[in-house]
């Protein structure tokens, strides 16, 4: 959801950035008369404004996306061992914190694993620790 949530700030960045460039252009393409120059005149004048706010939402967007990252559950173990049911084979994975994980492929022999029984996910089934929201006593998703 942040990662989402910078995108859609660095392209209002953008757009209030360029819109110096991109607003006088436009407003001539429409037709616009001497009244619509004199706004573009004006917005012109204005570009260090933009650039200073669209510089700033820009940044705004990048702190949301690096220091607002979704934290790991509190207290649940991330990293946990799978071994694959047919050949053996071990490795180390980090579970996902915001979905289950049904299927996985073994890095050996290519074997799907799908969850065994009322697991929900092939954490539960074939690691050595649980997914996060079963370790945390909650619903898995």
């Amino acid at each position: 959801m942040k990662f989402k949530n910078s995108i859609i700030g660095g392209a209002i960045a953008f757009v209030i950035a360029t819109s110096c460039c991109w607003l006088p252009a436009l407003l001539i393409a429409i037709g616009g008369g001497s009244t619509l120059l004199a706004l573009a005149n004006g917005l012109e004048q204005l570009s260090g404004v933009f650039m200073t706010l669209g510089v700033g939402i820009l940044i705004y967007g990048i702190y949301q996306y690096k220091y607002t990252s979704t934290p790991s559950p509190r207290g649940a173990i991330l990293q946990s061992i799978l071994t694959c049911p047919e050949c053996g084979h071990k490795k180390e994975e980090t579970m996902p914190t915001d979905a289950c994980q049904y299927f996985y492929e073994c890095g050996n022999c290519n074997q799907v694993l799908k969850p065994v029984g009322n697991d929900c996910c092939v954490y539960c089934s074939y690691a050595t620790v649980p997914c996060p929201p079963i370790q945390l006593d909650q619903d898995c998703c």
